[in-house]
């Protein structure tokens, strides 16, 4: 039913922020259960593995357009930064500590937090290079 709230109102009236208005919703009411989990890898070496280390990460995160405030349109032209959409992506820079001894193929699930985006859920899978390479 929350779903359905203000729907006809939005779709009739602000047809440029219907994609928008269920993050917003989300994020007065609390993230969604269902919601994506973001997936990534990052490789170490033996040494960083036992050791611990921190790992950089570059992830992509969904934000409202910077230049329309996430209304998809700017006057009476739509917005040639989200194409409409109100929504933008950018790259948010992450450091994450590994513990040490780490295993390869261990998950790590951590969620981003942004004052600029909504909440992700991101599982991180290590992978550990072999001596050798």
């Amino acid at each position: 039913m929350t779903d359905e709230c203000f729907a006809d109102e939005i779709a009739i009236d602000f047809p440029s922020v219907g994609r928008v208005v269920p993050r917003m919703r989300d994020a007065f009411l609390g993230e969604r259960h269902d919601a994506d989990v973001l997936h990534a890898d990052v490789s170490v070496s033996q040494r960083e593995a036992l050791a611990g280390h921190i790992v950089t990460l570059e992830l992509p995160v969904r934000a409202t357009c910077p230049n329309c405030g996430g209304r998809g349109e700017s006057g009476t032209e739509r917005c040639h930064l989200c194409r409409g959409t109100g929504e933008s992506w950018f790259q948010h820079p992450v450091r994450v500590p590994l513990p040490p001894r780490v295993a390869d193929g261990a998950r790590l699930r951590f969620r981003l937090r942004s004052p600029d985006a909504s909440t992700v859920r991101v599982e991180l899978r290590v992978a550990i290079r072999s001596s050798a390479a």
